[in-house]
């Protein structure tokens, strides 16, 4: 047996460690760069590119779909305001999920589309005003500030869609100025 200076069972430990190692480091790339294709997938949804907000939305669990479930459920609360939805508000929030790639066929669009044939069920709206009483405080003030101005805006933006008469009107309802009302409160700092 030719010795090169390394006792076998040595060689065989040293192989077990590396192996081990190159499982772990090669385990780390994977996620590395799953975290990078999460952080890319929320950045297109939320229109944000600051990575350590991205990076706190992974932390928390968000997903995609989730960001997109919370611009959804109170565009859809705001339609229905009134108790029917009209073709100038589904106008608005078709136009709206698609500005933030929601694409027909995937499942948020189908919930949107099933949203806007039929009103959701009222608790959806308390699950989603206590989901964002939940994560509010893990934003700093700034990012809060961004993302109310953005959702309140959306939200309003389906309320003027329609109403009004001739312009001698308020174009937003009672109901739907309630409901927008609620969004900004579960908003507040």
């Amino acid at each position: 047996m030719a010795f090169d200076g390394i006792h076998p069972d040595a060689r065989a430990l040293e192989e077990a460690f590396f192996g081990q190692e190159n499982a772990r480091l090669l385990e780390k790339l994977r996620a590395n760069v799953a975290r990078k294709e999460q952080r890319e997938a929320l950045r297109q949804v939320v229109s944000i590119d600051d990575e350590a907000f991205l990076d706190r939305l992974i932390e928390m669990g968000i997903r995609p779909e989730t960001v997109l479930a919370l611009r959804l459920v109170p565009l859809a609360f705001v339609a229905w305001a009134d108790g029917r939805i009209d073709a100038a508000e589904k106008k608005a929030i078709l136009e709206a999920a698609a500005q933030h790639e929601l694409v027909p066929g995937s499942p948020g669009h189908t919930l949107l589309t099933s949203w806007l044939a039929r009103a959701p069920d009222a608790h959806l709206f308390e699950v989603w005003k206590g989901y964002v009483r939940s994560i509010w405080t893990a934003f700093r003030p700034d990012e809060r500030a961004e993302m109310r101005e953005r959702m309140t805006g959306l939200a309003r933006g389906v309320a003027e869609a329609a109403g009004g008469f001739l312009g001698l009107t308020s174009r937003i309802s009672p109901g739907e100025r309630a409901v927008l009302s609620e969004i900004e409160a579960a908003l507040a700092d």
